[in-house]
């Protein structure tokens, strides 16, 4: 008898440890870095645009001139969230750009309309496609460097988050002076 009561009692500790471990998978994870892949998220906002995070972000390394960012953006929310201009300290110069099919040349231009993260979807900022395009860079990005980012969200908050260099030759990106964009 003694030892149902005590199986009773270690069964419902371990049921209540395991209902515990829940509350912290609902805290919004951290702002995702070089060894992270969990999402970044927006900044503390109301509305939809709060709930936006981007994974797997990182910047192809460069020595000066030109780069890009790429990750997935994510919107778990029921209306479309749309990425109008983003930002860095690693260049004063940011466009949400795109590539696509013009007179069978694959050229890179700005989007237009900004970038739309459709409901309950992802939308993959890729080479050779939409990406995060820094011009005037600043300094060297080498691999593993950490470059911060700010994405601004048309009529919601910001979202930030912190990608990481990462050398990437595939592609035929060149992202220096000169290429038609």
């Amino acid at each position: 008898m003694f030892s149902r009561h005590v199986l009773m009692l270690v069964a419902a500790l371990v049921a209540v440890s395991a209902c515990g471990g829940g509350r912290q998978a609902e805290q919004p994870p951290q702002a995702a870095t070089s060894a992270s892949a969990s999402p970044a998220r927006a900044g503390a906002a109301s509305g939809q645009a709060a709930a936006l995070s981007i994974t797997d972000p990182w910047v192809k390394t460069t020595k000066k001139g030109m780069t890009a960012a790429f990750g997935t953006l994510v919107n778990p929310t029921d209306s479309d969230i749309t990425i109008v201009a983003g930002s860095t300290p690693l260049s004063s110069r940011v466009e949400l750009h795109e590539v696509v099919d013009s007179g069978g040349k694959m050229i890179m231009r700005p989007k237009e309309g900004g970038i739309v993260v459709p409901a309950r979807g992802t939308h993959e900022l890729r080479p050779g496609g939409d990406h995060i395009m820094l011009m005037d860079v600043t300094k060297e990005v080498k691999p593993g460097v950490e470059v911060p980012f700010t994405l601004t969200v048309k009529g919601g908050s910001p979202l930030e988050f912190t990608a990481v260099g990462k050398d990437f030759a595939g592609g035929r990106e060149d992202y220096q002076p000169g290429m038609k964009h």
